[in-house]
């Protein structure tokens, strides 16, 4: 009788590939639950009637992981939208604008770091100076016409993305930042807590000396709504790769709930879900909430359960093994361009909810 996927381990040799280490190497617990979400990535996910939503939380970009790994996943189509902290975005401009970042020791003397002006985010030291001129160009950005109006975060993202471009290619780095490359291939960037970061507290302070700058968090919620709904229309499928927990997650898994709950279409829940976290179950917090229990929110189409993973690695180990399995395994995907459709998409999901009004 077959119980499942037979375990037939072979010594592991010289030159492996990313792809045979994890289909055949990858066997039980977390290292089974991995192999289980690049296989469902690869083989279901990334085809094309599918829109693939990610989140980031976690200070996965001052790692470096932006740039290794989601722009190159971008640039292949393999994303379609992201709810993102508004710290992954803010960190990941550091390397554009010629910065450095480097690697050390948790276990240092934090009062010597703070008297040499040293920032630590763990293993990760930067000079405090790297925030303050980070500060000035988000500033500079900001304080152009085009910003002096309220907008999605998405939008603001967007702008932002070309003044990243801009300036990765006026100092010649072969850097490229998550927002230059959503930008360049017109994935939108979301963040669903906007004022806790960097970039909101300088729009804050903007905001007091006169900037018009402010975010449209009701244009959030109805975009990325928009987006699922758009998808699931129109015969395809949506797919939630959470990378982490925190708001982010929330906030790209209440998009069904929105259609269901508050705006009354009729819809089942998302059909991929996959989340690599450290965060328990058990202690009741959304970071650590299962699949089957978004499922009774609405979150996830409970026809597709078999197709929800949770993998419990920390998302810097996951995230390179994941975007090597799935590059190597899968060509590149047409671009979407959802930036580009927001206006029609938001249209179409405004009708749809006016006519079930109507019909109240």
């Amino acid at each position: 009788m077959a119980y499942g996927v037979k375990l037939a381990p072979k010594p592991i040799t010289p030159g492996l590939s990313i792809k045979d280490l994890v289909d055949n190497h990858f066997y039980s617990y977390n290292a089974g639950r991995l192999r289980e979400a690049c296989q469902l990535f690869a083989r279901k996910i990334a085809q094309p009637d599918v829109t693939i939503g990610v989140t980031l939380s976690g200070a996965l970009t001052p790692t470096g992981l932006g740039t290794a790994a989601i722009v190159p996943l971008i640039k292949a189509g393999l994303v379609d939208w992201v709810v993102s902290t508004g710290a992954n975005l803010y960190h990941d401009m550091h390397r554009s604008l010629g910065f450095e970042l480097f690697g050390g020791s948790p276990f240092t003397d934090d009062v010597a770091l703070r008297d040499q002006n040293i920032i630590r985010i763990y293993d990760i030291l930067f000079d405090q100076k790297v925030l303050l001129e980070s500060d000035d160009f988000l500033r500079r950005c900001i304080a152009e016409p085009e910003f002096q109006k309220p907008m999605s975060t998405a939008e603001l993202h967007y702008r932002l993305g070309r003044y990243t471009q801009a300036r990765e290619k006026a100092i010649g780095t072969d850097y490229v930042s998550v927002l230059t490359a959503a930008y360049e291939a017109g994935v939108p960037l979301y963040t669903s807590s906007p004022g806790d970061s960097t970039i909101g507290m300088n729009v804050a302070a903007m905001a007091l000396a006169g900037n018009k700058l402010r975010f449209d968090v009701e244009a959030d919620v109805n975009e990325t709504t928009s987006i699922v709904y758009n998808a699931k229309k129109h015969g395809g499928k949506s797919a939630v790769i959470i990378l982490g927990g925190g708001s982010p997650k929330n906030f790209i898994l209440q998009t069904e709930p929105q259609l269901q709950e508050i705006m009354g279409i009729a819809e089942k829940g998302h059909d991929y879900f996959v989340q690599f976290t450290d965060a328990r179950p058990d202690t009741g917090g959304l970071s650590g909430a299962t699949p089957s229990e978004a499922m009774t929110w609405g979150k996830v189409d409970p026809e597709q359960l078999p197709d929800s993973i949770v993998c419990y690695v920390d998302s810097t180990v996951v995230l390179p093994v994941l975007t090597g399995y799935v590059l190597e395994s899968t060509g590149n995907r047409p671009l979407k361009r959802l930036y580009d459709q927001r206006e029609a998409m938001l249209k179409e999901l405004a009708d749809d909810y006016a006519a079930v009004r109507d019909q109240a």
